[in-house]
């Protein structure tokens, strides 16, 4: 009863602060709570979601390239450039934290509960998205934007 009353204060969080992700995901979980073995739903859900969705982004990463978008030359051309430099390292920096993180959560699964507040806290109150990809992508911005204020002096 408690998991209800948890995924319904979140839900209501998710519709007041108009977050439309939040929202559908919570719709999502207590939907498959209300089907039968939603245990077991749930228990492969918790184990292969996270890779699930970072498959899903990896994927929608690539359409791009699929449909002609980025070719090659585009990479080459960013590579020429401070912020292409950044911005691959930054992508490697993220996925080297991760690995850590995947390794914190699986030594300290208590942990999760306050991953998954601070995520829902920084979504709903800041205008967050939850979604590693974007990490390195606000990580470079913020070096950038440094660099861009150590330089002009």
């Amino acid at each position: 009863m408690e998991s209800w009353l948890f995924l319904g204060i979140i839900l209501l969080v998710a519709f007041l602060a108009k977050n439309q992700s939040l929202l559908i995901a919570t719709l999502a979980v207590l939907a498959l709570k209300l089907l039968p073995q939603s245990d077991k739903i749930l228990t492969i859900l918790n184990q292969k979601g996270i890779n699930w969705g970072v498959t899903l982004i990896s994927a929608t990463i690539l359409v791009p390239i699929a449909t002609g978008d980025i070719v090659l030359k585009d990479l080459l051309d960013t590579l020429k450039s401070p912020l292409g430099w950044v911005a691959t390292i930054c992508g490697v920096l993220v996925a080297m934290l991760s690995a850590r993180g995947v390794g914190l959560i699986a030594s300290s699964p208590e942990v999760t509960v306050a991953l998954v507040f601070g995520t829902i806290m920084g979504v709903v109150f800041l205008k967050g998205v939850a979604a590693g990809p974007v990490i390195a992508a606000g990580i470079t911005y913020c070096i950038m934007q440094a660099l861009q204020v150590f330089t002009t002096k």
